[in-house]
């Protein structure tokens, strides 16, 4: 999409996860395969308009997003765990906003090996300005849904979610063996 436009569109994709589906799979697997279809679009969206708008990526934002809401910063080995990435990846996007003075690195008085990332004035001025129109974007992507029904989604969600953390529910380790949860 050119720069200058500023219409911003969602990713058709004429496949998505979803459309591997029949009526004859289980329901669980239909719906799994729908919050994915959804999940993913959003999530390109997002990617999409990052790059066009402000010429930024969404890890990058991701980690803005975790500064901003530290103020006192985050160790690096914080920032990957809250980001789900290798440490590597947290350094390299640490370094590009370090020379574009968005973050600095403050050392660490108790660990000479770790540093502590947090946003400068203008990072917070930058995420500031991405943060407004990222939440639009994402308002207007729920738009099809009232309230009651975002509230709905949100409460099944939830559900969803402690149900994934109960005992017992069996996972592949690292080492593609399966292994239980909370054991």
């Amino acid at each position: 999409m050119a720069k200058d436009k500023k219409t911003l569109k969602l990713i058709e994709a004429d496949a998505d996860a979803e459309t591997r589906i029949h009526d004859d799979h289980h329901l669980s697997v239909r719906l799994w395969l729908r919050m994915l279809a959804c999940t993913n679009r959003i999530e390109n969206f997002v990617r999409q308009n990052l790059q066009t708008k402000f010429e930024t990526t969404l890890p990058r934002f991701d980690l803005m997003a975790q500064l901003e809401r530290a103020p006192q910063g985050l160790k690096m080995s914080e920032l990957s765990q809250r980001m789900m990435v290798t440490g590597g990846n947290v350094t390299g996007i640490t370094d590009q906003l370090e020379k574009e003075g968005l973050v600095v690195r403050v050392s660490d008085p108790s660990d000479r090996r770790a540093y502590t990332v947090k946003l400068t004035p203008a990072g917070r001025w930058v995420f500031a300005k991405m943060a407004a129109v990222h939440e639009q974007w994402v308002v207007d992507l729920f738009a099809g849904l009232n309230a009651a029904e975002k509230e709905q989604t949100y409460r099944l969600l939830a559900k969803l979610k402690l149900g994934l953390q109960r005992p017992g529910l069996v996972s592949p380790n690292d080492k593609g063996e399966e292994k239980r949860n909370g054991r």
